[in-house]
């Protein structure tokens, strides 16, 4: 058995180190479970909000550009601009429509409106009296003139080399009896809608072909390219002049990845590197990509949220089940106590037994050896039988005895006060003796089935106790111990009647053991008063027996409910007052406790669940 308990022990830590790797193992599947789950969700919902603010930011485009998309052919359906295209010499047909031109672009507030000949010179411009004025400039190399020249509406985004202004230019041609005389360019300023890109929660631009941004929120990423800036590229962009001399650069992007069907890119600023959600929609019409990067960091730091409160989760539940498993090792540690009191009852009997064979076989083997002596040899023998027989009787009767010592005292008394009343011929308090000797032989017998149910659960239902009855009948049983430790019991109940969920007899078994253990504390020492206080708070009635003896050593503390130990002398008792009593209390689905007081002594608590007192209803 010994070896067993050792292997036990060995296997415990063994054990414990097993079920932290495995809550370990277990934390971490589960962190990158909801990890992953999180982060998809999140990135989820800020892809919809982003494609929402996409959505916005390509209809406002559209709208703004449609008001302006089909002025350029009116403006060239203008009898003063076919008449200046048939003529571009004449100065006075010049001056007129350049009046004509900068009253439209005033009434329009567009930024630019000029008419060029098929050579690609400007002859009126709305801007003719400004310092940069488009009159006499040359743009025959700017794509919506050399498409206007083929018949077509043209449409082109760029920075203007005169006013060094963006712009978006719309142009047509100037038909006179079927021919091309000329184009029409109205450039529209999209400043007002890049403006109100700044400082949202979005980072959005607009690509041309090349992938290089020339419309955004954030102005340091004007004139850099999302793709590389190869030759290719920048000779395609040089030919159209679309940057006029604005230096190209490439954005610091530091990578790409592409995460269940979402871009992710990161993007170096300043001294950190932050990583966003790319969302893009073209715009076929005006050969654009309208782009949209959103910041996964909020994303990313809910995740890490889920993940904390899973964890979190996960510790509460583990922690739990520590505390489930806690509890059950408490109680196999008692149950494993009580069956090593028990095993070493029972090696003590044994060992005994064993002793007294041996002794048995000393006095056969000397009878054999001395005849003289035989006849004291077997009185000698029968006297040891019947000794072993008396220790076993003593042992069985000695837990009957240890409880029924108080009640027996008690009945003693009140059959000689009983005798003495009916000598003097009080028969009714003489009566009232003998029913109270009658009630203690109920509690006696009462006690007997405790002591053989010790092992068990008790039968006895358990129901509303009242406890000044119940502390009264306790201090009539412990009065004699009381006189006899010349003690005083002083009881405080407070002013409401309380009453315990229990049962009366072994709730008054309990009191009679903790208050008769106050006495032998207290018998001998100067101050020689127990304090019996019981209060309800929270639907829990406290019960505390204060004495004022030496107190509860710290030592013992935690072994002073076991079976079988005791602090007193030999043949002064066995150990089993307080054990059962704690086990009383348990059944009656309280606790039971002992401490020191501050002052001195020690101090017992009772907690159990308060009951309604029965209400007794008048006859009428």
């Amino acid at each position: 058995m010994d070896g067993l308990q050792f292997m036990h022990r060995s296997l415990a830590p063994g054990r414990r180190l097993w079920a932290v790797l495995v809550l370990v193992a277990v934390a971490a599947v589960v962190a990158v479970l909801v990890g992953r789950l999180a982060t998809r969700a999140y990135l989820d919902e800020a892809a919809a909000r982003g494609q929402t603010t996409l959505r916005l930011a390509v209809a406002a485009l559209r709208g703004h550009m449609n008001r302006f998309e089909p002025l350029p052919a009116l403006i060239a359906d203008h009898d003063d601009i076919k008449e200046l295209v048939a003529d571009p010499g004449n100065a006075g047909l010049r001056a007129r429509a350049n009046d004509y031109l900068e009253e439209i672009n005033a009434l329009l507030q567009s930024s630019d409106i000029y008419v060029m000949v098929p050579d690609g010179e400007t002859i009126a411009a709305s801007n003719h009296q400004g310092p940069a004025s488009f009159v006499g400039g040359n743009f025959s190399y700017r794509p919506y003139f050399q498409d206007a020249m083929t018949g077509e509406q043209g449409r082109f985004f760029a920075l203007g080399t005169t006013s060094q202004k963006r712009g978006y230019y719309f142009s047509s041609p100037v038909r006179i009896g079927g021919a091309i005389r000329g184009v029409v360019v109205f450039k529209v300023d999209l400043d007002a809608i890049e403006a109100s890109w700044m400082g949202g929660e979005h980072a959005i631009f607009v690509s041309d072909p090349e992938g290089i941004i020339f419309m955004s929120g954030r102005p340091e990423w004007l004139y850099s390219g999302l793709l590389p800036l190869t030759a290719d590229r920048l000779a395609r962009t040089q030919v159209s002049r679309r940057y006029s001399d604005a230096e190209l650069r490439e954005l610091p992007i530091t990578g790409r990845t592409v995460s269940d069907g979402r871009e992710l890119i990161s993007v170096e600023t300043g001294d950190n590197v932050r990583e966003y959600l790319a969302l893009a929609e073209p715009m076929p019409e005006a050969g654009w990509t309208v782009n949209i990067l959103t910041d996964t960091a909020s994303a990313r730091a809910q995740a890490i949220t889920a993940v904390a409160a899973a964890l979190l989760l996960l510790g509460l539940a583990a922690l739990a089940a520590a505390i489930v498993m806690q509890r059950r090792a408490r109680l196999a540690d008692r149950m494993e106590l009580q069956r090593t009191a028990r095993a070493e009852l029972e090696r003590r009997v044994e060992e005994r037994t064993a002793d007294l064979a041996l002794v048995n076989r000393q006095l056969e083997t000397e009878v054999a050896e001395r005849r003289a002596t035989e006849r004291q040899l077997r009185q000698t023998q029968a006297d040891l039988i019947q000794a072993g027989k008396l220790a076993a009787l003593g042992q069985m009767s000695a837990a009957l005895s240890h409880e029924f010592n108080q009640p027996l005292a008690a009945v003693k008394t009140y059959a000689d006060n009983a005798a003495i009343l009916i000598d003097r011929k009080r028969m009714a308090e003489a009566r009232d003796n003998l029913t109270r000797i009658s009630g203690l032989a109920d509690r006696m017998a009462s006690l007997g089935r405790h002591l053989r149910n010790f092992a068990r659960k008790p039968n006895e239902k358990l129901g509303a106790v009242p406890l000044a009855d119940t502390i009264r009948d306790t201090l009539e049983i412990v009065a004699a111990r009381l006189k006899a430790a010349d003690a005083r019991a002083n009881v405080d109940l407070g002013t409401t009647p309380l009453a315990v969920r229990a049962g009366s007899v072994r709730l008054q078994q309990v009191l009679v053991n903790i208050i008769s253990n106050a006495a032998d504390a207290i018998e001998g020492r100067e101050a020689r008063t127990i304090d019996i206080v019981a209060r309800r708070k929270s639907g829990k009635v406290t019960i505390t027996v204060r004495d004022r003896g030496p107190g509860v050593p710290a030592a013992i503390a935690e072994r002073i409910f076991d079976p079988f130990f005791t602090t007193k002398g030999i043949g002064k008792g066995l150990g089993l007052g307080l054990s059962i009593s704690y086990n009383i209390v348990k059944d009656f689905g309280g606790s039971l406790s002992v401490g020191n007081h501050e002052e001195g002594g020690a101090v017992f608590t009772i907690e159990l669940e308060a009951a309604r007192l029965p209400v007794t209803e008048a006859a009428e």
